[in-house]
């Protein structure tokens, strides 16, 4: 049946025919069929649902529905792009602040940093002073280059010899690093620590001075096939005792108890006479004197270095430390990298091919061949037993820095025998086991566990 509408348009309709034509049937049934017609047409063109008389356009609904979606997706474009845009300016805001608030002095600088009591040798260096010493940081001056920047050497006017660290100038992980380094080393004294001469801060600038060591790094000594030669076994053995002498220091005699967290073959630097001083205090924490460990919220380090309940807890104590002088003093036997150990074409690490060679009795096997015969096995199997239990997988099993010193200057001490060091039970190298962020400086210590 047609709908109301219809209906009085075909009774209208037929009124007016009959009028016309005299009212037969015929006419009604030629309006009729017209109306009809009509309302069939209008139902392809309207989609009628259910018995509900809301009538809908589909194309036009897509249509509209289509330039909805693309306004607000860019709509949401533009604010996440402003967003960015204005967190960029607030950045660049705060940061000439910080500029602009930052003490000009040496003794507000100290001041504000909490290392007032500081040695009086500690200054502050001119720009100028730091351009004029570098010849304006030439290429030729570079001597090395670490994770926050390069490092320079420089001869200042008095004509001292002084290494500079410049840290990237628009890192503010560097900025971090630079004051915690500058907290932690300036009240350290010891012989075998770098010594830390003063700072220069110019605008964004931001630069360390040291004393300049003749003859660099560790590694560059013993993993070079040349160089190694010239520190033969002697040599290094003064060399572990100078790091030990360093690390007890650190750990137990200062006034301050410090956890370096970065010891390693590149951050020990050697002067004229070859004596060793444990540098690179950016990663370094103070530790509280009453506790036993510390729990790290992320992780930094160098690959191979790093004790394994640190590596997967997080769990940082001086036994850390203990670890990495472990690793270290392995390396300075050996002339051989922990990382990247490659022995007969197959690959292991350090660890565990000492070890094996240490259950094996081929002590003599694992020193570094440049010795020739120019040593004592027994002062070796000492040296080798003592670094084999600084790597202990389990802390408790692992010696403190008073017993590593006490062990290494006495003759005749009987050890206990080493258990299978830690990352030894699979041939692979030692880095594939740690994923951290190497020389990042964002280790914040969370918790500590007293006594």
């Amino acid at each position: 049946m047609p709908p109301d509408h219809c209906r009085a348009c075909l009774d209208g309709a037929m009124a007016e025919r009959r009028r016309k034509v005299g009212g037969g049937k015929m006419g009604a049934a030629v309006f009729g069929a017209r109306c009809t017609l009509r309302y069939e047409m209008d139902l392809q063109f309207f989609n009628v649902t259910g018995n509900s008389k809301m009538l809908s356009l589909p194309g036009k609904k897509k249509d509209r529905a289509f330039v909805i979606v693309c306004t607000a997706y860019a709509s949401a474009i533009l604010c996440t792009r402003l967003l960015f845009w204005l967190l960029s300016v607030w950045r660049k805001q705060k940061r000439k602040m910080d500029l602009t608030e930052e003490p000009q002095n040496v003794d507000e600088i100290l001041r504000s940093w909490r290392i007032e009591d500081a040695s009086l040798e500690f200054s502050l260096y001119d720009f100028s002073q730091i351009a004029d010493a570098t010849v304006n940081f030439s290429p030729k001056n570079m001597i090395g280059e670490g994770g926050f920047g390069p490092v320079y050497k420089g001869v200042l006017t008095d004509g001292q010899e002084v290494a500079i660290k410049r840290l990237s100038a628009r890192s503010r992980q560097g900025l971090v690093e630079f004051k915690n380094e500058i907290q932690v080393i300036a009240k350290l004294q010891h012989r075998n620590l770098v010594r830390l001469l003063g700072c220069c801060i110019h605008e964004e600038e931001k630069m360390l001075v040291y004393e300049y060591l003749t003859n660099k790094s560790l590694d560059h000594f013993i993993f070079d096939p040349i160089r190694q030669a010239s520190l033969d076994w002697k040599r290094r053995i003064k060399i572990v005792d100078g790091i030990a002498q360093g690390l007890l220091y650190l750990h137990n005699l200062s006034r301050i108890r410090i956890i370096h967290r970065d010891l390693k073959a590149g951050n020990i630097l050697l002067d004229s006479d070859l004596n060793p001083k444990i540098s690179d205090f950016g990663m370094a924490r103070i530790f509280p004197s009453d506790a036993t460990q510390a729990t790290a919220s992320r992780l930094v380090g160098t690959y191979g270095y790093m004790a394994p309940e640190y590596v997967s807890d997080g769990l940082l104590s001086i036994k850390s430390d203990v670890f990495s002088f472990g690793v270290l003093l392995l390396e300075i036997i050996s002339g051989k990298r922990s990382s990247g150990f490659q022995h007969n074409g197959e690959f292991y690490n350090l660890l565990e091919y000492a070890w094996e060679l240490w259950k094996d009795r081929r002590w003599n096997e694992f020193i570094d061949q440049s010795f020739g015969d120019d040593y004592e096995l027994e002062e070796l199997m000492k040296y080798l037993a003592v670094a084999l239990l600084c790597v202990q997988e389990k802390t408790v099993d692992r010696p403190t820095m008073p017993d590593v010193v006490a062990v290494l200057s006495s003759d005749g001490v009987t050890l206990p025998e080493p258990k299978q060091p830690a990352y030894s039970y699979a041939k692979v190298d030692v880095s594939v086991n740690v994923a951290v962020l190497s020389s990042r400086n964002d280790v914040t210590i969370t918790t500590t566990n007293g006594r």
